[in-house]
């Protein structure tokens, strides 16, 4: 089977990329390298440099190889930046998607992995939030990925495309290799860790006044690597299942105060904190339900403890303190 993972050299992307490679799937990885890291991606995988929503890039790249499925990552992703230029996240996000499924379908690509959000959900109005919770995004990047989840109905309507669409809670944590670096951080444990590094002063926390335990944000984090295992399943599972839309989380929330302590138990370390006001387009609580996919594909996660989340990204950015950065910089 070979696979085009388009986002390959970005956080997820390119550790499913190298799990499907583990498993013996052939992988090209598509990505324009304006979030992601050429380093990040794996050896064995054909890497191919252009935009995942650019037409002529993407027949040119069909046009000479045959995919028997597209796992799709490639996405702008920060909340608050999408509520001040909505515009950029419609662009990338939803039109830039529906270029690739449209080549897809020229070529007669049947197979889907759609990287999809908690965020399609809003506010919730019940916890934890399972599939079936209304859908009423509070930012543009919620609203951008529930475009694509809507065209994705549609296309199977009309055509039979097979689809999975993983809503993600907080993926966090890192394999041996591959950690969180994006090339504008805005993810809050990542964050964290760059105080006890030395590269930042403090953590700001944004929003005190939720209707919380503690008044800060809760969220759900699950680690990376049963990430990763979910979306193996979810392209074997579309064998058996046309259209598959599951959520991916531990089922457990923690505030952003939490995950501070945590941290400093962690990196034995001092961090402190900044006290700002909230983000626009930050819901207070989002907790997942992910008995769908457990009972439907039989995913069990196995590292999504949070300590256990938490002290895996610290070993990886202590190896890595400029992250992929170094291993990028040209040499003399």
């Amino acid at each position: 089977m070979r696979v085009l993972v388009t986002g390959g050299a970005g956080y997820i992307g390119s550790v499913v990329a190298d799990r499907l490679l583990r498993s013996g799937r052939s992988v090209v990885v598509l990505d324009n390298l304006c979030m992601g890291w050429r380093a990040a991606v794996p050896p064995d995988a054909e890497f191919v440099q252009a935009d995942a929503g650019d037409p002529v890039a993407l027949r040119s790249l069909f046009e000479k190889t045959h995919f028997d499925a597209v796992m799709h990552f490639a996405g702008l992703i920060e909340a608050a930046e999408s509520v001040k230029s909505p515009e950029a996240y419609f662009e990338n996000n939803s039109a830039g998607t529906l270029s690739l499924l449209q080549t897809m379908l020229r070529y007669g690509v049947q197979r889907f992995v759609f990287s999809s959000t908690a965020a399609v959900y809003g506010e919730p109005q019940q916890l934890p939030i399972p599939e079936d919770h209304p859908l009423s995004p509070t930012n543009a990047y919620g609203e951008s990925k529930l475009i694509v989840e809507r065209m994705l109905t549609w296309l199977h309507h009309a055509h039979g495309l097979r689809y999975a669409s993983l809503r993600y809670f907080n993926a966090a944590g890192a394999t041996g290799d591959r950690g969180e670096e994006h090339r504008s951080e805005s993810h809050l444990i990542p964050l964290i860790l760059r105080v006890p590094l030395g590269l930042r002063d403090a953590i700001s926390i944004y929003g005190t006044d939720y209707p919380t335990k503690d008044g800060t944000c809760v969220r759900d984090f699950i680690h990376l690597d049963d990430l990763a295992t979910a979306h193996l399943l979810a392209l074997d599972g579309l064998e058996r299942h046309p259209q598959l839309v599951c959520n991916l989380g531990s089922g457990h929330g923690f505030s952003v105060r939490e995950i501070i302590n945590i941290a400093r138990k962690v990196t034995g370390r001092d961090i402190p904190v900044v006290e700002c006001a909230r983000r626009p387009g930050d819901p207070a609580v989002l907790i997942a339900s992910s008995d769908k996919i457990r009972k439907v594909l039989g995913w069990n996660p196995q590292y999504s403890d949070i300590e256990s989340i938490v002290r895996s990204a610290w070993e990886w950015h202590k190896s890595h303190i400029r992250g992929y950065e170094t291993a990028e910089a040209p040499t003399a």
